[in-house]
């Protein structure tokens, strides 16, 4: 499994966010663009995206700009990929809507992608975007579980 590039650059992107929380300022897609490396344009599509997910809050005018709806203690690697990706499916036969699986009828792996499934989604609403917001100095050829994140 890959998040798209769309969904990585809207992680990247909220973190930045979060780290400028409680600043004065409202953030602007500009500002984003120049501290992440993230191309313009595309900041500017993916903030529409989250504020009409509801994770950002923006006001027009003079002062304007764009802020987190919410904590970043709140928000989850699993919202900001939702908002871009929508639900998160490993595999067809977790959308109950979707019946376009040629062996659906004789599959005996299809009741347990729920779990799998749920499993994945938990440890992404497990990692918030203040925990991503910190650096983590991991000593070298150390791997960092999500477990010990989270």
């Amino acid at each position: 499994m890959r998040l798209s590039s769309l969904a990585d650059y809207a992680v990247v992107m909220m973190t930045a966010a979060a780290r400028h929380c409680g600043g004065a300022g409202r953030l602007n897609a500009t500002l984003l663009a120049e501290e992440t490396g993230v191309p313009l344009p595309t900041a500017q599509k993916l903030v529409s995206r989250l504020s009409a997910s509801g994770l950002l809050e923006s006001a027009r005018g003079t002062g304007g700009g764009f802020r987190l709806s919410r904590p970043p203690s709140s928000i989850s690697l699993a919202d900001v990929i939702e908002a871009v990706e929508g639900p998160i499916a490993l595999t067809n036969c977790v959308d109950e809507a979707r019946h376009d699986c040629a062996i659906e009828g004789s599959c005996r792996v299809k009741p347990h992608w729920n779990i799998v499934n749920a499993a994945v989604r938990g440890a992404l609403a497990g990692v918030s975007l203040a925990h991503l917001a910190h650096d983590v100095k991991a000593p070298v050829g150390h791997q960092t579980k999500i477990a010990e994140i989270a």
